[in-house]
């Protein structure tokens, strides 16, 4: 199993409406960066991931798990874009925020701490664990 994180504004798609779409979750639509595609294009269905507010809030607030592999992106005939579908699987007991992680030294490599831009990306087995102990998941 691989680990991920997903970035969206609370504005555009939240965790409240990540998590309204049930078991039948929902595309992971509207990605237009070769290296978060690329990341989409690598996942396998049972893969978990963080789902993360960016903008304002810059917070880690719940898992997410990936249940349809990569697929063409529904919200363009460009078929260089690709996406997966990804349900809800739990939010954390308390948010981990970006100032969390840039401030332990454990996760001083972690691509959230290093490249705050790119909206899909990895998470290493080890991050994923100290992300979970912040959040008291543990």
């Amino acid at each position: 199993m691989a680990y991920w994180l997903f970035k969206s504004e609370v504005s555009t798609w939240s965790w409240d409406q990540q998590v309204a779409k049930g078991d039948a979750g929902e595309e992971w639509d509207g990605v237009r960066n070769y290296q978060a595609r690329n990341h989409m294009r690598a996942m396998k269905i049972g893969d978990l991931g963080f789902f993360y507010h960016s903008q304002k809030e810059k917070e880690i607030v719940g898992i997410v798990e990936v249940i349809a592999e990569s697929h063409p992106d529904s919200t363009t005939d460009d078929e260089r874009w690709d996406c997966v579908d990804i349900k809800a699987v739990r939010a954390l007991p308390k948010p981990v925020t970006l100032a969390m992680c840039k401030d332990d030294p454990r996760l001083a490599d972690m691509v959230l701490v290093n490249n705050t831009r790119l909206s899909v990306q990895p998470v290493t087995e080890a991050e994923w664990a100290i992300v979970l102990e912040l959040a008291g998941d543990a």
